[in-house]
């Protein structure tokens, strides 16, 4: 706190005024972050919300890339953490998703975002999202390369050094495999929920025919 106050040309007492201690210094931080991610929106595709959502929070996390060392080490969160986390939760029950099934897309989706975000955030790419300099070093500075790494020099040459390719566009990628693997998980639940009703329906109309429960109300 006193470095921060060094810093913004106040004494230390004045950040005391406005924060207790450095914990809560930083929960206010990272509120202040996620208030930059773009909230859920009131669409019928709950696909589309959720893409949105971790196109956005990757964006945020490239513009703060601190927040990713910082993220995890929080035990505590402030009202907009909560806040957004509690409307994503609303808008996959509003979809149809059971409360297990919310938990497993919002845990798949966050670790996704930040793990990429964490990676891309280390890689020695370019304004564009090239590797294409760094992977032309390593290639360099190893002897024998093609032939003591036969599979990765062959991937750098007809990949990571074609003009096109750009890591940051694996993101979409993977994405897109994430979003349809939850769709079709949740797809699979609300199936199998139906068929356990549908048996549950049968039971009870073979209970009622057979005229046993009948017989129980009318004692």
């Amino acid at each position: 706190m006193r470095k921060l106050a060094r810093e913004l040309g106040v004494g230390a007492m004045s950040l005391y005024h406005h924060f207790k201690n450095k914990e809560a210094l930083v929960d206010c931080m990272m509120d202040a972050v996620y208030r930059e991610i773009a909230p859920p929106t009131a669409d019928p595709s709950c696909r589309r919300v959720m893409q949105e959502r971790v196109e956005s929070e990757r964006s945020v996390l490239a513009r703060h890339p601190w927040a990713l060392t910082v993220w995890e080490r929080r035990t505590s969160s402030g009202e907009a953490i909560l806040k957004h986390h509690d409307t994503v939760v609303g808008c996959l029950l509003a979809d149809g998703f059971s409360m297990p099934m919310v938990g497993h897309a919002m845990s798949l989706l966050d670790s996704y975002v930040r793990g990429f975000s964490m990676q891309e955030a280390s890689l020695p790419a370019d304004e564009l999202g090239h590797i294409g300099d760094a992977t032309r070093a390593v290639l360099r500075n190893r002897q024998n390369t093609s032939s003591r790494f036969p599979h990765l020099a062959e991937m750098a040459l007809t990949v990571i050094l074609q003009p096109e390719y750009a890591y940051r566009n694996e993101f979409a990628f993977g994405l897109r495999l994430i979003l349809a693997g939850i769709r079709s998980a949740h797809l699979a639940e609300a199936a199998g929920a139906g068929k356990a009703r549908a048996t549950d329906g049968i039971r009870v109309r073979e209970v009622v025919s057979d005229g046993s429960l009948a017989g129980d109300l009318h004692d």
